[in-house]
C-alpha cells in the first residue's frame, strides 16, 4: 500500500530524513515512536507532500508520488490525516466541517455527503453533535470529529500525527478506542504517539526512529521485551517510566 524508498528530506542545510525505506502492507498498523525531533512527523507528511523531499521515491497504492499537482491530489485521495491540533474549521458546524471536502473534492451531493457524514459521526460515537460548532466540543470530542472528516474521503490509508498529545488524559481514552475500532475494521494506519499501550494493542510493527532516520522495527512483543539498540532501551526506559 505504501513504499518509501531511500527518502531524504532536508530543510536548508538540516536532513531531516536520512535514508528512509519503509513498506506497509494493506491493512497493516505500523506506529512510529521515538524522541522529539527525531523525524516521525516529517516522514508520515511527505506521503501525503505535506512535505515535499528530495530524494528517493514515494508510492501509495501504486501510484508515485512525483512533485505534479495531479499526482499529489491522487494520492491525497487515497490518504486521510489527523493532526495533533484538530485543525476543524470554527465557522462551520460539525456537520458542514465533514462534509466540505467529499462535495468539493469528490462531487458528491449536499444530500450524498450528508448521509456518509452522519453515518461516520455516529460510528465515532458522536451522531447528536452534527449541528454544534467545534468550539462547543471537548477536545476529545473535536478529534474524533477529525477522524471522522478524514474517513468521510473513504481513505485507503490513515496517517496519525500525535493525534492524542494535545489531549486532557480523561480524553484520550475515547480517541485511541477510536482508532483501535478503525484498526479493527482492516484500515491501513501509520500513527505517530508516545502511547505505547496503543503500540502493544494495535500495532503489527512498531518503528522507532531517532536523528531522521529509523533505527529498529519490529513487532511490539519483540520491541518491548527485546529492543536491540541502545537507543531504543534508552526511550523505552524513559518514556515507560513516565507512564
Amino acid at each position: 500500500m505504501i513504499a518509501m524508498e531511500r527518502v531524504e528530506k532536508w530543510y536548508g542545510a538540516f536532513q531531516a530524513l536520512h535514508d528512509i525505506n519503509l513498506s506497509v502492507r494493506a491493512g497493516e498498523k505500523i506506529v512510529l515512536c521515538g524522541p522529539s525531533g527525531s523525524g516521525k512527523s516529517t516522514l508520515i507528511r511527505c506521503i501525503n507532500h505535506l512535505e515535499a523531499y528530495q530524494k528517493g521515491e514515494i508510492r501509495v497504492g501504486g501510484t508515485v508520488l512525483g512533485h505534479e499537482s495531479k499526482t499529489i491530489d491522487a494520492v491525497r485521495r487515497e490518504v486521510g490525516m489527523v493532526f495533533q491540533q484538530f485543525n476543524l474549521f470554527p465557522h462551520l458546524t460539525i456537520l458542514e466541517n465533514c462534509t466540505l471536502a467529499p462535495i468539493r473534492s469528490l462531487g458528491l451531493s449536499k444530500a450524498e455527503a450528508q448521509g456518509r457524514a452522519r453515518k461516520l459521526l455516529e460510528r465515532v460515537k458522536i451522531a447528536e453533535q452534527a449541528e454544534k460548532y467545534p468550539a462547543q466540543l471537548s477536545g476529545g470530542q473535536q478529534q474524533r470529529v477529525a477522524i471522522a472528516r478524514a474517513l468521510c474521503m473513504q481513505p485507503k490509508v490513515m496517517l496519525f500525527d500525535e493525534p492524542t498529545s494535545a489531549l486532557d488524559p480523561e480524553m484520550v481514552k475515547e480517541v485511541l478506542d477510536t482508532m483501535i475500532t478503525l484498526a479493527e475494521e482492516g484500515m491501513t494506519m501509520i500513527c505517530v504517539t508516545h502511547e505505547m499501550g496503543f503500540a502493544r494493542q494495535v500495532a503489527d510493527r512498531v518503528i522507532f526512529m531517532a536523528s531522521g532516520a529509523i533505527v529498529e522495527e519490529a513487532p511490539p512483543a519483540e520491541f518491548f521485551t527485546n529492543p536491540r539498540h541502545e537507543r531504543t532501551r534508552k526511550f523505552l526506559g524513559e518514556i515507560l517510566g513516565r507512564h
